[in-house]
């Protein structure tokens, strides 16, 4: 598990807006926004937008998956085991049937996952499963995931949706799902009926009750605006997906009806330095970036309590954090960071080069606008300029907005390898993080990951601002939803009422 901080912990708390509400009568369908665009529905490849991964791991499932509190539950496998040296995953196959009829044998549950990991190469997901070495059947309905090296978060990768495995290109899933067009309204990207389905059409024992305590979940896909504006106005009782580029339209009037949950994630929240060329083709000149940033300034816009600023990539909540790498600048205060970094500036117009004049790719939304203003006065104080172009759009900086999939080093050095991104990078870093990889001592790989953020780091190729933020609207009532530390709010637990 992931340790958390006495400040981490206010964190964790929800912020709790206006009164309450009986919801929904109890049996009847369950109305959910999912922020998003048309591409939610696009749920195969191995890049999914996030709205993408909830519905794929609703209707696709992998060997195991998570419940409402990001536990790891069975799907395809109903029990595993773990080998002594933590480098072979041993896993039973569930009876039941893949969709079109056939077994869930261990033959057809290896090659699916053979095939999905390979997918999955060139991402920072497949780095993460790197040290899978084999996968092979044992006997009919048991395989074994070897490893190189052990990996005590195996269980939480193989949960990911991008995981989820298919036969003859059809996935096996807890829930259908039915398209119904286009989501009422201007911001709506589609709308969709999920519904459970029933053990028995799954291959699976029938369970009594099922269907007295299932609904549907009548799903909108909409712009965070129209998905606050829908359940202000009682159309909808769940809001899932809401990012900080749209955390202050949670705020706005209307929710006496219910409540804005925020989750108590980790993982990057900066900005990637897209093109090295120019004035940040010099490490120097990256930092200066960093170093002109007035963090707690940023932050304190959105007015969250527990919220706080880092200049670390790795989250010092990680387990496998040995403290070797520590928040920069500690001794400096703003005015002094921000001469350093105006005498940079100063030094490259000298040399004969206009004023930097940087583009930054990040999406629309009020959240973002606040983040650009803070970052546009920022830049301008060391002599920079600051230009937004839509996300997608060719630019020198990217923002960057992640939660980690699981509570270790290696998720946030993973998405900076040079196999991963495209701009700056560091060779060094990447070579330690690899030998990290591939250590069987837990000591010895930490210190190679403490070494690998030191370099990585030092490449200034990624300016960390803080941990993300993460919110759902909720109204009093509803079940099957929990904060929990990977944001993820499984669509599955909302369809099934309590005993």
């Amino acid at each position: 598990m992931v340790r958390r901080s006495r400040t981490a912990l206010a964190f964790l708390l929800p912020l709790v807006l206006l009164g309450a509400s009986c919801g929904r009568a109890k049996h009847g369908p369950l109305p959910v926004a999912l922020v998003g665009d048309a591409d939610a529905f696009r749920t195969s490849g191995a890049r999914l937008s996030p709205a993408a991964q909830v519905l794929r791991a609703a209707t696709i499932e992998g060997l195991v998956g998570f419940d409402a509190e990001g536990r790891v539950v069975p799907a395809l496998a109903d029990r595993w085991i773990v080998t002594d040296d933590g480098q072979s995953y041993i896993f039973r196959l569930r009876d039941g049937t893949w969709p079109d009829g056939s077994p869930v044998s261990a033959e057809s549950a290896a090659a699916a996952l053979r095939k999905t990991l390979a997918a999955l190469s060139g991402t920072a997901l497949g780095l993460d499963l790197a040290p899978i070495d084999d996968v092979r059947m044992m006997a009919d309905r048991v395989i074994e995931v070897d490893l190189d090296a052990p990996m005590p978060d195996l269980l939480t990768l193989l949960a990911q949706p991008e995981l989820g495995l298919a036969h003859d290109k059809r996935g096996a899933g807890p829930m259908g799902l039915k398209r119904e067009g286009e989501a009422a309204g201007a911001g709506g990207a589609g709308a969709a009926v999920l519904a459970l389905i029933p053990p028995d059409k799954r291959g699976l024992p029938p369970q009594e009750g099922f269907a007295a305590r299932s609904r549907p979940i009548h799903l909108e896909v909409a712009s965070a605006a129209r998905a606050v504006e829908r359940f202000n106005d009682g159309y909808v009782d769940a809001v899932l997906g809401g990012r900080i580029d749209s955390l202050p339209l949670a705020g706005v009037g209307g929710l006496t009806r219910g409540n804005v949950q925020i989750d108590p994630v980790i993982g990057l929240f900066g900005l990637m330095i897209e093109r090295g060329d120019g004035f940040l083709s010099q490490a120097l000149n990256r930092e200066a970036l960093a170093l002109a940033i007035d963090r707690p300034a940023l932050l304190a816009a959105f007015n969250v309590g527990g919220w706080e600023p880092t200049t670390r990539i790795v989250s010092a909540d990680v387990e496998d954090d040995t403290g070797a790498v520590r928040e920069r600048w500690a001794a400096l205060d703003l005015p002094t960071r921000r001469s350093s970094a105006a005498e940079r500036v100063a030094r490259w117009k000298a040399a004969g080069n206009a004023p930097p004049v940087l583009r930054i790719a990040m999406p629309d939304g009020p959240g973002s606008q606040l983040v650009l203003a803070h970052l546009t006065a920022d830049f301008a104080a060391i002599g920079v300029g600051l230009n937004r172009v839509p996300e997608g759009t060719r630019a020198e900086l990217r923002l960057v907005d992640s939660v980690a999939r699981y509570g270790r080093a290696t998720w946030f050095l993973n998405q900076l390898a040079c196999a991963v991104q495209k701009g700056v990078c560091s060779p060094v870093g990447d070579d330690l993080l690899a030998q990290a990889r591939r250590a069987v001592d837990p000591r010895q790989r930490a210190a190679l990951l403490g070494q690998a953020e030191g370099e990585i780091t030092a490449a200034n190729g990624f300016i960390p601002i803080a941990r993300p933020l993460r919110w759902s609207l909720v109204r009093s009532g509803v079940t099957g939803f929990a904060l929990n530390p990977w944001g993820w709010h499984p669509l599955p637990p909302l369809a099934m009422l309590p005993k």
